[in-house]
């Protein structure tokens, strides 16, 4: 049979690309109302209507205008902007100032993005930091543009955690005044006046209540509501197990320490312990997982190398010495934090580069990385002299128009067809022209944190060193048991690099002369995401 039409219902949809068009949204953000810098709203929405006129895109909707964090992408405007843009089905762009402006979540705002292009054919375009996301060397930059904005957060959030441990380790509470306590002076950090109030004088007599007449909860609640105070059972158990009631200060910020408080204890020490004596005699406990151990940085982003599976982590309570476990039946592999972070730390020193070599490291990487946009120049080549031919049909139709060898109807089919197809030519033409601009961005970044690699790691809070891990080693690392070994099956591309060069460039000083002919070529042969490497570590 040669009519194949009939089977067509049997062929895979074809995926949706790219839809033709121009209609663009604006979203707009800014972190707090004090920011009036050069991104305030006032100045990202007038350079984001001069980059739209400048690129031939029609504007149909605005969206942000307000406060909104982008540390989570569960914002209001945001999602109003992603639901608008999902279902007019028209939408072909989302404009911001910068990529940080529409998210710093990292790879999940990349997977927004990304989710935007693949499944809607909707392009996300930050007027600072032009290129082209429909491409892989395009798609790869807007990514890392996304984790430079993550680990800006998380750097940002680490100075601040600092401050607040130190605020903790002097006494000071350094959160909103708990229940039946005011603060008399509130918005100072370090001259805080936490006082009792009205409200705080009939919670304590709810601890009398729990010590010496041992008032189940349940009846203690009733009994405070009639005096005007309506607090739950689970709130009553908070209030019960918190030391700061009787002048004391514990934090996750500062695990296994007691801090002596500042502030007006409620309950003496004594009354506190009777209480959670008697509630200690009722209770069955349980055993409570912390996702977040800090202790245990690199639990689940480690792999048992056996069966594939991501390994947990525990505490010998009475060693004190906390291990990694593969969980799978049948597999036994644990090994203690303390070595595992060691191999870790060694797999990382392969990328460290001395601060005398930084520009060196910096200039050769860029020359390498360079091979990988060769093409584009030549694209750019071949895209001006597609302009040129366009343009001269666009004048040649005008001068026939004029002098009257065709009439306004041919005038008019044709004109609007030649002119969107030098809108488009210049489109593809501006997003290759900051392909080096954002090339010097990444290696900026990728070069300063590698002189400082094993000292950020440690220094980072557990949140910040899974951002860490995860943007250095994309598919985390594997333990062999049987080997005692760690690998990473996948390096970052701008970081795969490092260690090789490092061999060539050592001894040499910013100014040197280097011969680059010496050095190979590590040529991606199908796009920077395919490029992989093995590095093992004992």
């Amino acid at each position: 049979m040669s009519n194949l039409s009939l089977f067509q219902q049997f062929a895979p949809k074809v995926p949706e690309k790219f839809k033709e068009g121009n209609n663009a949204v604006i979203y707009t953000r800014v972190s707090s109302a004090d920011q009036e810098d050069n991104t305030s709203l006032g100045s990202q929405k007038k350079h984001c209507e001069k980059f739209a006129e400048r690129r031939g895109l029609n504007v149909v909707g605005y969206f942000g205008g307000t406060y909104e964090s982008a540390k989570t992408d569960d914002r209001k405007e945001f999602n109003k902007m992603l639901t608008f843009v999902k279902r007019s089905k028209s939408i072909n762009y989302v404009i911001v100032y910068s990529y940080e402006r529409f998210s710093r979540s990292g790879i999940n705002g990349a997977s927004i993005a990304n989710d935007l292009i693949k499944k809607h054919g909707i392009i996300t375009l930050a007027v600072t930091q032009e290129l082209d996301p429909t491409t892989p060397a395009g798609s790869f930059q807007q990514n890392i543009l996304f984790l430079v904005g993550q680990m800006d957060n998380e750097l940002r959030r680490d100075k601040v955690v600092t401050g607040m441990k130190e605020l903790l380790i002097k006494g000071h509470w350094v959160w909103a005044a708990p229940r039946g306590y005011t603060d008399l002076n509130k918005g100072k950090a370090t001259e805080r006046n936490l006082v009792i109030n009205d409200e705080g004088k009939i919670l304590k007599k709810a601890f009398e209540w729990k010590a010496y007449k041992q008032t189940p909860n349940a009846e203690i609640s009733r009994k405070l509501k009639t005096l005007g105070v309506d607090i739950s059972e689970k709130r009553l158990h908070n209030l019960f197990t918190n030391p700061f009631y009787c002048g004391l200060i514990t934090s996750k910020m500062l695990p296994g320490e007691v801090i002596e408080g500042r502030h007006e204890p409620m309950v003496t020490r004594d009354l506190f312990l009777q209480v959670n004596n008697i509630r200690q005699e009722n209770r069955v406990h349980g055993f409570v997982h912390d996702k977040d151990n800090e202790n245990l940085p690199l639990k689940v982003f480690t792999k048992c190398e056996k069966c594939g599976k991501p390994m947990t982590g525990y505490l010998v309570k009475k060693k004190g010495i906390y291990y990694y476990k593969c969980r799978t039946k049948g597999c036994r592999v644990n090994k203690s934090a303390k070595s595992l972070h060691q191999m870790f730390q060694n797999l990382v020193s392969a990328f460290h580069i001395d601060k005398d070599e930084q520009e060196v490291i910096k200039v050769v990487l860029s020359e390498q990385m360079n091979v990988f946009f060769k093409s584009k120049s030549e694209d750019s080549k071949k895209l001006k002299a597609q302009k040129s031919e366009v343009q001269k049909k666009l004048d040649a139709i005008e001068e026939r128009f004029v002098i009257g060898e065709i009439d306004r109807s041919l005038y008019n089919k044709f004109k609007p067809k030649f002119e969107k197809e030098i809108i488009e030519i210049e489109q593809e033409l501006n997003s290759m022209g900051n392909y080096s601009s954002n090339l010097n961005k990444a290696l900026k970044f990728v070069t300063k944190i590698s002189s400082n690699l094993l000292n950020m790691w440690e220094s980072l809070s557990i949140d910040s060193k899974k951002v860490f891990q995860k943007m250095l080693f994309p598919e985390g690392i594997y333990y062999n048991h049987e080997n005692n070994q760690v690998r990473t099956p996948r390096v970052n591309s701008f970081f795969s690099l490092i260690p090789e060069l490092a061999r060539y460039t050592e001894g040499h000083k910013k100014g040197d002369f280097i011969n680059n002919d010496k050095i190979p070529a590590f040529v991606i042969p199908k796009g920077l995401f395919k490029f992989r490497n093995l590095f093992c570590f004992k």
